[in-house]
């Protein structure tokens, strides 16, 4: 028997179909964020993987349903996810395959009915997203849509009875990760016609749209990407507080998370104005050295 299969066995999930379920929800996870759902498979419980597969999952569907076709398409998706998710939740059961994972996952960790419920609300702002005009504007994002969102899983890891000052630390980690996406993702955005930087950062610095979307390589964008870089890394190291806030097992996870994008914002830094080409990569070997140190670790709580 795999470690799926003892996963499944440990979450208490029996039934064929819903195996089935899980087990396509994971391809699709380990397809599109493979070096999350590898330290997720490496350093989380077995039992506690198949529902932040399904959490994961889940906030990936409702991204991609606001990101895809025109903004009026997008509306009535998400009407119709968000009625099908609420109905199933209610019922306890779904006929949609992306559904039935989580009614069971809300159904063994009760917690999370109103974590998902706060994200679905979040959700509607991204469909009026038009950019940050100030750091405010960022911050009431964060708070408002990013925060819900990696609560989702974090709720499930610090399980019913998380510490005081959980959430004000996985605050900290979100507002770094998503600083340092923001700018890691600089080159895909613009392609796809965003920008997320904040409007009177890139005027504080002199740095046009039009400046990026070109991939100039200047001073002026150069001192813009390590200001940017430089404040993502700080609420990163500022993270760590979050390691010891959660629950034993949890710690493993959040401690490679939070190193990981450590890496990825130090080969960021690396590459400067390449990014405007092509995002960074956190350097293989650095990454399978703090995986494999947080796995050993991770052996010895089981």
């Amino acid at each position: 028997m795999g470690l799926w299969d003892r996963a499944l066995d440990g979450a208490g999930i029996g039934d064929p179909g819903l195996r089935e379920d899980y087990t396509r929800q994971r391809r699709l996870v380990a397809g599109y964020r493979r070096s999350s759902y590898l330290a997720a498979r490496l350093l989380l419980p077995p039992p506690l993987l198949p529902h932040v597969i399904a959490a994961t999952a889940f906030m990936h569907h409702t991204d991609t349903l606001l990101d895809s076709g025109p903004v009026a398409e997008r509306a009535g998706a998400r009407a119709e996810w968000v009625k099908e998710v609420h109905e199933g939740l209610a019922g306890g059961e779904s006929e949609d395959p992306a559904v039935r994972p989580l009614v069971h996952t809300v159904s063994a960790h009760p917690g999370m009915h109103g974590r998902v419920a706060d994200f679905l609300d979040a959700a509607a702002m991204e469909l009026e997203f038009t950019g940050f005009a100030t750091e405010a504007d960022y911050q009431r994002y964060v708070d408002a849509y990013a925060l819900p969102a990696f609560m989702l899983i974090a709720g499930l890891i610090a399980g019913e009875d998380p510490a005081t000052d959980y959430r004000e630390a996985c605050r900290m980690y979100i507002d770094g990760s998503q600083r340092l996406d923001f700018v890691n993702d600089l080159a895909g955005d613009l392609a796809d016609g965003r920008l997320n930087l904040v409007r009177e950062t890139l005027d504080a610095h002199g740095v046009t749209r039009d400046d990026l979307e070109k991939a100039r390589d200047t001073t002026a964008i150069r001192g813009l990407l390590a200001h940017l870089l430089g404040e993502a890394r700080e609420c990163l190291s500022t993270s760590r507080s979050m390691v010891g806030l959660a629950p034993p097992e949890g710690r493993p996870l959040f401690r490679a998370m939070i190193e990981i994008e450590l890496l990825t914002a130090e080969a960021a830094a690396t590459k400067g104005p390449g990014l405007l080409r092509a995002p960074a990569r956190p350097p293989l070997p650095a990454t399978a050295r703090v995986l494999l140190r947080e796995r050993r670790g991770a052996r010895h709580l089981r």
